[in-house]
């Protein structure tokens, strides 16, 4: 079976590239944004993230479902790429020109900016990345076309991290934070309804064959409860993605407190070019060693470096830069095979159901990694906020410290139990060729059974 081809690889990749572009600085610099500049307290910040990444995440299997159901000359998931760009792109330019306000008043702007925000994201995400499970059901072919968008997502986290300093040399006063984010709104929003644009334009969804049975919607979340495969996927994810979204949030933090360093988007890029730079690597071992051992060794090598965080403290800017780069090796492993396995698991789901679920089972996932990063990242400002932070002054030693388990502590006690769930995972190259054989098996009309019920005899 072949792949899509390298143009519509490059199509269905290019809104990573503009969502990891404006995604980047709302994750990484819109809340020391808002903290710093604005005058927002840090726990309201950080209540706020909470509450709305929560709410956020309830929408996911809804709009997966809807985009399921959706019969449309252009698709399922089409239309909603290209119809919640626009807003997405408004809400980004609301969130990143705040009005002078007082703390409360600004608090209010950055929580309803930020679920608006966030609701037009979903209309556009989670149909994105249901979109790529349907281009094509080879195997490796897809762990090529989703690697080929996470290493463009990486691309664009690289791109939206130094944002703030190529924004600084548009402006007379590159201190001036307020004119700096204007300009990464002016630039970056109207760039991702473009990519999104492209990528409609060029893919096309693959004919849905008529002995498909019309997706159940939220009555199939039992389904995806009894998958095994996505089960323990799913877990494994989650439970990393629980410490993995500290670091982006506490960075600039963690960088400026505890090393004493102002070199934050030095480090930051030397961890996305690396991690761009390996990703190939990874996709290549994926080939050889299969999915699942190179997910386990990326994960290894990734949370093995990052330990050794935990010893630094002020000045140790350079060996801080060398365990970055380490990190980095491993960290394309853990975005991009995760992403094949997910649609390995819903071929899984096809041949139990009879039908084509991808938004059901993208939302699951989607609201998992959201409420691990609002769960997260919301307690770890909360948790800052408890030990007496405030900004641009001397941390205290228990602000140091809780920035110190927070940044490396927690996320690598979370990436070694995600190890752990991750070791049960079953599918394989040779299941898989069995699962697709199944279905079409049952697709001609002939009898087929559940080789993973089998391969667990």
């Amino acid at each position: 079976m072949r792949g899509p081809g390298t143009t519509v690889e490059a199509a269905y990749a290019a809104p990573a590239f503009g969502l990891a572009l404006v995604g980047i600085p709302v994750y990484m610099h819109i809340p020391k944004f808002y903290t710093d500049v604005v005058g927002v307290e840090i726990a309201a910040v950080g209540a706020a993230i909470l509450g709305v990444r929560a709410f956020d995440a309830l929408t996911d299997p809804l709009i997966g479902v809807v985009s399921d159901r959706t019969r449309t000359r252009w698709g399922r998931r089409r239309p909603y790429i290209l119809g919640a760009s626009v807003p997405l792109a408004v809400c980004v330019w609301l969130l990143f020109n705040p009005p002078a306000l007082d703390p409360a008043s600004g608090a209010v702007w950055f929580t309803v900016s930020m679920l608006a925000l966030f609701v037009a994201w979903t209309l556009v995400t989670v149909p994105y990345e249901s979109l790529g499970p349907e281009l094509t059901f080879d195997y490796h072919a897809r762990t090529r076309l989703l690697g080929t968008r996470d290493a463009i997502l990486l691309l664009g986290t690289f791109a939206g991290v130094v944002s703030p300093a190529l924004a600084g040399a548009l402006v007379p006063d590159p201190d001036d934070t307020r004119a700096v984010f204007s300009w990464i709104s002016v630039f970056y929003a109207p760039l991702l309804v473009a990519l999104c644009v492209w990528c409609v334009a060029a893919t096309h969804e693959v004919a849905r064959p008529a002995t498909l049975r019309e997706p159940t919607g939220l009555k199939g979340l039992g389904d995806v409860r009894s998958n095994r495969p996505f089960r323990i996927l799913l877990a494994s994810y989650s439970v990393g993605a629980l410490g993995n979204n500290l670091p982006p949030a506490l960075i600039l933090f963690y960088v400026q407190y505890v090393l004493g360093s102002e070199r934050a988007p030095l480090f930051l890029a030397l961890y996305m070019g690396t991690g761009i730079a390996c990703l190939p690597l990874w996709i290549r071992a994926a080939r050889l060693l299969d999915k699942k051992r190179a997910w386990l060794w990326g994960m290894a090598i990734n949370t093995g470096a990052f330990a050794c965080v935990l010893a630094l403290d002020r000045g140790d800017e350079l060996a801080y830069g060398v365990l970055v780069v380490l990190s980095g090796i491993g960290m394309g492993a853990t975005l991009a095979v995760p992403s094949s396995m997910q649609a390995d698991v819903i071929d899984y789901d096809e041949l139990r159901s009879g039908q084509r679920r991808e938004g059901l089972f993208l939302g699951v996932w989607a609201f998992a990694r959201k409420l691990a990063a609002a769960l997260g990242v919301g307690v770890a400002l909360q948790v800052l906020a408890g030990l007496g932070y405030a900004p641009s002054v001397e941390q205290s030693p228990g602000v140091i410290l809780g920035l110190k388990l927070l940044y490396a502590g927690v996320p690598c006690v979370c990436n070694a139990l995600a190890f752990a769930i991750a070791l049960a995972y079953p599918i394989d190259r040779a299941l898989h060729a069995s699962i697709r054989g199944a279905i079409d098996a049952g697709r001609a009309g002939d009898p087929s059974a559940d080789p993973l019920a089998w391969s667990r005899a």
